[in-house]
């Protein structure tokens, strides 16, 4: 069963794939990201996030969390900001890529000849 999958990265239950490559996670990169993936589009606050993956209690202060999102970013590349945004405050929100645009060239004048 597919948890996500997009043009860049698949999530399933057996494999994470980024551009076509197994990703190697830790199982706790790999319950976040499948949290985060499962809700996409919802910020997930910081407590929630702690208390679901790691059982921490309500008010614990710790960066563990900060520190498996760079990691996860790092093994996303290039788009690992996109994927797992930073909701200043808050928490975490994982987005789909936006496709990109096409890029649109401007037509050129035309010009009345002897006018």
């Amino acid at each position: 069963m597919q948890i996500f999958h997009d043009e860049h990265l698949s999530i399933d239950w057996s494999a994470v794939r980024f551009d076509n490559v197994k990703l190697t996670l830790t199982r706790k990169e790999f319950e976040l990201l499948a949290m985060l993936s499962q809700n996409e589009g919802e910020t997930i606050p910081r407590a929630v996030l702690l208390e679901t993956i790691w059982g921490y209690r309500l008010g614990t202060r710790t960066r563990t969390l900060d520190v498996h999102v760079r990691r996860l970013r790092r093994k996303l590349g290039q788009y690992g900001e996109e994927y797992i945004q930073t909701i200043f405050g808050v928490g975490y929100r994982f987005a789909r890529l936006r496709a990109p645009r096409p890029l649109v060239m401007p037509v050129p004048a035309t010009y009345a000849i002897g006018a």
